[in-house]
Order: structure tokens, then sequence, then C-alpha cells
């Protein structure tokens, strides 16, 4: 795959980034959301690709969003695409932190097919590569996991989806000691921060969508993390689509490179600002400056990439602008 394909990532996301960024605490999730999906097409299609969306925000027949099964690009090389345009909708809503617009691409048949669904995940960063199981307890992996590095389970921080749905999950980690960060939403980001020991999250636990397990996934590729996944169907719709695309075990734990292998790349650009990005800036004058993230799982590259934008000078496909 093309390494220059990595440079393009980052402004198919900064355009999405800017065009929802300015809803930002508006209240106005759906518009955020179609913003940013409108742009990321828009800039998608501008690209010399040969692309399917297989990861997306629902399938056909809930367009405008970016099927599953939408073809993108103007020709080129065939690559599978998988996409957030607006990771964390409420946040930008509300202007909370870590919103973000999000891309990976690999080669076409190299990311995990299946339907806009839920997934159990647990992650971590590289100290604690092969440490973690899903198919046991919470407990269980605070134990591995702190033993891998090198500290007590006091010491680890857990980050957790807030739902209803992980109550005994957060009963369970308090009970073996360990701190939790509760989020409200964007858990491509909370996997990725298991990464960075700046952050200060060491693992990830829970249940969120499976477009972003797939997301995830292809970030820990390229900083040396770990991941396992579990799909978690609603409904037997699902089950039947799962099977169409080729999920064969309906119960399978996915491994991180099932989940996203060979050469994959990740981009994300920041819409409101994180523990991992600055958000978009409109400095007036036309001008607006976005922090961007570009990661390579076959060197293992990560770029931080800080633009300022001078609207009128160049192409943009950002609603509005």
């Amino acid at each position: 795959m093309d390494r220059n394909l990595a440079l393009e990532c980052v402004r198919v996301t900064e355009s999405a980034a800017i065009s929802c960024a300015r809803l930002m605490g508006r209240g106005d999730r759906n518009g955020a959301d179609a913003a940013a999906v409108d742009a990321m097409r828009n800039a998608l299609n501008d690209l010399a690709i040969d692309g399917t969306v297989v990861i997306g925000e629902g399938e056909r027949d809930e367009a405008p969003m970016l099927y599953i099964g939408e073809k993108v690009g103007k020709g080129g090389a065939r690559v599978d695409i998988a996409l957030d345009p607006l990771e964390g909708t409420n946040l930008c809503a509300t202007g909370g932190p870590n919103a973000l617009a999000v891309i990976a691409i690999a080669e076409a048949g190299h990311f995990l097919h299946a339907p806009d669904t839920y997934m159990k995940k647990i992650a971590v960063g590289p100290r604690a590569k092969g440490a973690i199981d899903i198919t046991k307890s919470a407990t269980w992996n605070l134990h591995e996991v702190a033993k891998a590095k090198a500290c007590a389970v006091q010491d680890l921080t857990v980050i957790i989806l807030e739902r209803d749905r992980h109550n005994d999950l957060i009963h369970e980690v308090r009970e073996a000691g360990a701190r939790i960060k509760l989020i409200s939403d964007g858990d491509v980001s909370a996997a990725i921060a298991t990464c960075w020991e700046r952050t200060g999250v060491d693992i990830l636990i829970g249940t969120g969508g499976a477009p972003e397990g797939v997301l995830a996934a292809a970030a820990l590729r390229s900083t040396g993390g770990d991941m396992q996944a579990i799909l978690q169907f609603r409904h037997e719709e699902e089950k039947s689509r799962a099977l169409k695309m080729g999920v064969t075990d309906l119960n399978k734990v996915f491994t991180l490179e099932e989940l996203a292998k060979g050469d994959v790349v990740f981009a994300a650009t920041g819409v409101t600002t994180g523990d991992m990005l600055k958000g978009v800036d409109y400095l007036g004058g036309g001008a607006i400056t976005t922090e961007s993230v570009v990661m390579r799982s076959k060197t293992g590259t990560v770029r931080y990439i800080r633009t300022e934008h001078h609207i009128g000078r160049k192409p943009f496909y950002c609603s509005g602008l």
C-alpha cells in the first residue's frame, strides 16, 4: 500500500473535523454527525483509490451515513476502509473532550467485516501485550496486567464507558482495588490511551461499538498494544448479517491481528481537545488550525501533524465552508 496514502487520510479526517467542529456545543449531535459525514465522503471521493467501506456508521438503508458496502474514491488501488466521521457525537454536541474524526485504510480483505453491532473489548498498551484474556474475569486480567507492568493492581487505571450495562463490571473493578476513569463516549481514543504513559490509562474493558473496535485495533497495531474482542449481537438479524459477511463463528474471540491485519494506516483529527489531540481552532480571517495523528502498522511510525488551513486558498470539502 502506497505510504503517501497516509497523508491523504489526514486530509480526509481534517475535512470532517473542521466541518463538524462548527457545531461544537450547540446540542445538535445529528447535525454535527451529518456535517462530518458529508465532508468525509466528499474528501474520500477525491482520492485515487477503489475503496469499500467495510466498517461504517450503518447499513445501506441508513444513508446518508457512510454505510457498510459503500464505494468511494475515483479509481486506483483496491482498499478497505474503516471510519467514524465523528467519534463522540455527544462530545461534540456538548463541547466535551476527545471527539475525533477517524479513518483507517488497509488492503482489501484485511479488516474484520461485521454488521454495525456491539463488541466486548479489552485493550492494553505495549507493556501488557500478551497478558490479557477476554474470556477470563476483569479481576484476573487486572492481576495479569499488574504483573506485566510490575506494579500493584491498586496502581492501575481502567477506562470504562459509563453505561448501565457496565454496572457489574465497575463494581468488580472497584472490589479488585483498581482505579477507574469513566467516560461518556469515545472508546477509540480510550483504547489508544492505553498505549501512552502520559494518559495514565492502563487498560480498557467493556462493551462498545464494533466499528470503534476495528478502528482502535488499527491504531493499536501501530503503537504495539494488544486487544481482544467478541461481537455482541442485539438480535437475530444482526447475527444473520454477520454470517453473510463471513463471520462463521458468532462467539469467536478476535485477536488484534484478526480485527486489522496487514499494512494498516490509521489517522485521526481532533474535533474537541482531549487526551490525545487538540481540537479545531477557528482563528478568524479564514484561518483554521487542526491537530492530527497518523500511524502505519508496517513501520510503527506515529506522526503528529499540526496544520494551519486557509479557507479560500485551497479546495475544501467541508459543509458550509
